[in-house]
């Protein structure tokens, strides 16, 4: 007869089945209740609770209609995917990632300075122009968070099953295949490692290209918004802006040693690292500048440096 397979430990029911469902449950959840309360008068937890306190199904249909996909959010990130994709073909040095351990070595084209100057001067030249506000990014942020959310939830089923040689598709190179820690966790960690799709790398379009450059442009967006709505810069809000900014500018200045990083180097491109540029970055990342433009920070010009110059 043939063994008996021991039954899960209680480690293993723990670490690959209940904390990957608790995340995959409750971080969505988190993004969509957060677009919906900045979007309120009063983005605060008090206005969170009375809401929930007056009929969770209320609530809950009311975060799902301000964060439903239209649209407006699918032309915003199909513009915002198409010029990441066209700044992503400039030629530059090749750069090297360190070797797998199945042998695999990661070649970049370092050209992540062309992205960082040419992204946000089409984004501000864009709004300049009269072709969108630039305070699009704020204005579509609810639906963006859906689609955003949405979207990403499929893709990386899609890359689970092209980790897995599934529907057709094959894996980018050697390091893939299942965890052997069930369908769950292998959805929640990845089961490839350097996914490529049409020749584009999936962790650094989707890490640097989208991810963090929504984060670097919302900041301006939002403070764009806020000087709309109130008539004025707020300067709490516009200095956070561009301390956001500067670090991301850092940022791309050393993106080939992120792409020598942990995140790359040993994260899986599934739910963990994918599903968190795509949604948690420009969701929770965003999350204190958004919160400033229905509620002004009420600094003055020297208070909001002095806060920044402490801080640093």
């Amino acid at each position: 007869a043939a063994p008996k397979q021991a039954a899960p430990s209680k480690l293993s029911l723990v670490d690959h089945v209940l904390l990957p469902l608790l995340l995959m449950v409750t971080t969505p959840t988190f993004c969509h209740i957060t677009a919906w309360l900045t979007a309120q008068p009063e983005p605060t937890l008090s206005t969170l609770a009375a809401a929930a306190a007056a009929g969770p199904a209320a609530l809950a249909a009311d975060v799902l209609a301000s964060t439903m996909p239209d649209a407006k959010a699918a032309v915003l990130l199909t513009a915002f995917s198409g010029l990441a994709l066209l700044i992503y073909a400039i030629p530059g040095p090749v750069k090297f990632g360190p070797i797998s351990d199945r042998g695999a070595r990661p070649a970049y084209a370092d050209n992540a300075m062309w992205h960082c100057v040419l992204f946000p001067l089409v984004f501000v030249l864009g709004a300049a122009a009269g072709l969108y506000p630039l305070s699009v990014l704020y204005d579509h942020f609810g639906a963006t968070v859906g689609l955003l959310n949405f979207g990403g939830l499929a893709f990386c089923a899609l890359l689970y099953a092209k980790g897995l040689s599934r529907l057709g598709l094959r894996p980018s190179g050697p390091d893939a295949g299942s965890s052997g820690k069930g369908l769950l966790f292998d959805y929640y960690w990845g089961t490839e490692l350097y996914p490529q799709l049409g020749g584009v790398d999936v962790k650094r379009f989707v890490n640097c290209r989208i991810s963090m450059t929504y984060w670097m442009l919302a900041g301006v967006s939002f403070a764009a918004a806020s000087h709309s709505r109130h008539g004025r810069l707020d300067p709490g809000l516009v200095l956070c802006a561009a301390s956001q900014f500067v670090y991301l500018v850092k940022f791309f200045y050393w993106e080939i040693g992120y792409m020598r990083s942990i995140d790359i180097i040993t994260d899986r491109a599934g739910f963990y690292e994918t599903w968190g540029c795509l949604v948690w970055v420009p969701s929770i990342y965003t999350l204190h500048t958004r919160s400033m433009v229905q509620l002004p920070s009420g600094l003055s010009w020297p208070a909001a440096g002095a806060t920044g110059g402490r801080a640093r």
